[in-house]
C-alpha cells in the first residue's frame, strides 16, 4: 500500500506541472524549438483532461491522508472497543 503523504506530493507536483503547461506558453515554446509547432493546436485536448485527472488525484490523496491520520490518532483504537 502506498504512503498517503507520498501520494499527495506526487499529485501536487503533477498538478503544478500540468497547470504550468496549460496556462503559460512553456510547452508551446518547447514545441517551437523542437520544430513541432504544428502540434500546439492539439495541446488542449491532452492538457485539460490531464489537469482534471491530477486535480482529482490530489483530492483523493488528501482525503486518503486525512483518513489515515484519523486512524493513527491517539484514542482511536479505544473508541472502537
Amino acid at each position: 500500500m502506498q504512503d498517503p503523504a507520498k501520494l499527495v506530493k506526487v499529485s501536487v507536483v503533477g498538478t503544478l506541472i500540468v497547470a504550468l503547461c496549460c496556462f503559460t506558453p512553456v510547452l508551446v515554446i518547447l514545441l517551437a524549438v523542437l520544430g513541432l509547432s504544428a502540434l500546439a493546436g492539439y495541446l488542449d485536448y491532452v492538457l485539460l483532461p490531464t489537469l482534471a485527472m491530477f486535480i482529482g488525484l490530489t483530492v483523493y490523496a488528501v482525503l486518503r491522508r486525512r483518513r489515515a491520520d484519523a486512524c493513527r490518532a491517539p484514542g482511536a483504537s479505544e473508541a472502537k472497543r
